[in-house]
């Protein structure tokens, strides 16, 4: 299993420096009237780890959500 793991990790990394090799070319990205050039590789690079962060934390959010609602317990009325 330890084999399959390190080939399928191995698979990955070459995956992705062809993918950087291929996509070196520099395009332009517009947001809300500015714009920025840089490599597609590296606008790649930065939307994957804005996502992974903002995907994190809406998942801890959501989770502390659900732990909350669990947790509360109804008000006793006088």
């Amino acid at each position: 299993m330890r084999w399959f793991h390190t080939a399928v990790v191995t698979l990955f990394g070459v995956l992705v420096i062809v993918f950087a090799v291929e996509n070196a070319q520099s395009v332009t990205l517009s947001f809300l009237g500015s714009s920025i050039t840089m490599p597609m590789v590296i606008q790649v690079a930065i939307i994957y780890v804005l996502g992974m962060a903002t995907g994190t934390s809406l998942w801890a959010l959501l989770r502390r959500a659900v732990e909350g609602a669990k947790r509360t317990e109804p008000a006793a009325r006088p």
